[in-house]
């Protein structure tokens, strides 16, 4: 009992400490605005805006004045630049009035690129019919009253446009701003834009009085904590704490207790870790009320439930003198495996949904490329140890065999 408490303290240890880390790091980057490029600074510059920032998605760029124009209105002139490669498509950027920044109930100004190079630009209502699929028409917006676009270099496109906000509607220390690129129109009007993580994170409450300050970002550095603590947890010390009962119990290595310690301390510490990652990968698709990436879903709901049964083993177990023991093993094994196998499906899901390109792919690589060469390593020494012993022994009993007598 004593070994199983301290077991468990020095394995909430680990996952605290991570979780802490990377929360406080999370908070620390969250609230930097990345300057804009020189290029579109200067153009800013001319257009005597006085504030820009680079947008976390996307790679659009955004620029800003505003100023008071009466005690109930401030005027707010924007630029904003999107890359659009294709020979049509749309570009996008709006406000929204409600408690966050989304896409349903934004007041958008769309500039649409037709397949012969011209553009038209005008202003639209998004609701909830357009997320269900209706066509998304032109609609007067009142407070916009000066609105262009231009490209201005290849594929780099720069909408301007100002706007007379009411001051009891839309706060600008809390604007809550939207941007989006779309690749595909129909006679003339936008269709739905590609659903990718840097499509759906492209919203923000921006804070236009301090730089660009950005307090809706959040979401991104936390889905980065959720892989950290996933990759850590479900895909590196539980296959460790495998690795440890099947060489460490009996044979080719006996360890007792010390691979039992290892074992149980590897796996729950993994399992704390992984649904901590959990937790946060469910709070993550709760707030984006619109698009959930459905199969990471559901992969990350069945290894939450099959490790769970795997951890209740740590108390469930039969013992050894109960007839029905090695087929609770037999259970308990194959179930750790095929665990393993939809870990490492998952991660690599996480992982192409977040983007996080050939760092985050061949890093996870390169750790499973590690634990795969210790594991075949041990596996290749189990087999010649094995059949080393069995030749012993089979030369050991042919030696004590009596020789015949003589006739």
């Amino acid at each position: 009992m004593k070994r199983q408490q301290k077991n468990m303290s020095s394995s909430l240890i680990l996952p605290l400490t991570i979780l802490t880390v990377l929360s406080f790091l999370s908070l620390a980057i969250g609230h930097r605005a990345q300057p804009c490029s020189e290029e579109f600074l200067k153009l800013a510059q001319q257009k005597n805006l006085s504030d820009c920032k680079t947008l976390r998605t996307l790679g659009a760029e955004f620029a800003w004045s505003y100023h008071n124009v009466t005690n109930k209105s401030i005027e707010l002139e924007i630029m904003f630049r999107a890359t659009l490669p294709t020979p049509q498509g749309w570009m996008a950027w709006g406000v929204n009035p409600g408690k966050r920044p989304e896409m349903i109930g934004t007041k958008a100004i769309i500039a649409i690129k037709h397949g012969d190079g011209t553009w038209k630009i005008d202003t639209y209502n998004v609701t909830k019919e357009t997320r269900n699929g209706c066509s998304l028409l032109p609609s007067k917006i009142a407070f916009v009253t000066n609105m262009s676009v231009e490209q201005k270099v290849a594929n780099r496109n720069t909408m301007y446009a100002t706007l007379v906000l009411p001051s009891e509607v839309y706060n600008v220390t809390k604007l809550n701003h939207v941007w989006q690129v779309g690749y595909d129109i129909e006679d003339g009007h936008p269709l739905g834009h590609p659903t990718t993580l840097r499509n759906v994170d492209s919203t923000e409450v921006i804070d236009l009085t301090d730089n660009g300050r950005s307090t809706g970002q959040y979401r991104s550095y936390l889905r980065s904590v959720h892989g950290v603590l996933n990759i850590i947890g479900w895909g590196t010390l539980l296959p460790i704490g495998i690795i440890t009962a099947r060489y460490f119990r009996v044979f080719p290595f006996k360890w007792e207790p010390m691979w039992f310690n290892l074992h149980i301390g590897c796996q729950l510490t993994g399992f704390l870790v992984g649904i901590t990652g959990w937790a946060i990968g469910l709070s993550l698709g709760h707030s984006s009320r619109y698009y959930t990436f459905h199969a990471h879903r559901n992969y990350g709901i069945l290894i939450f439930t099959l490790s769970t049964v795997q951890m209740l083993a740590f108390r469930l177990k039969p013992k050894v003198t109960d007839d029905y023991r090695k087929y609770w093993n037999m259970y308990h094994h194959f179930l750790g495996y095929g665990l393993l196998a939809i870990i490492f499906i998952n991660i690599f899901k996480g992982i192409t949904i977040l983007e996080g390109g050939v760092a985050w792919k061949w890093g996870y690589i390169g750790n499973l490329a590690l634990l795969g060469t210790i594991a075949f390593g041990l596996e290749v020494f189990t087999w010649i140890r094995f059949f080393m012993l069995k030749h012993k022994q089979g030369h050991k009993a042919n030696k004590n065999q009596p020789e015949p007598e003589a006739n």
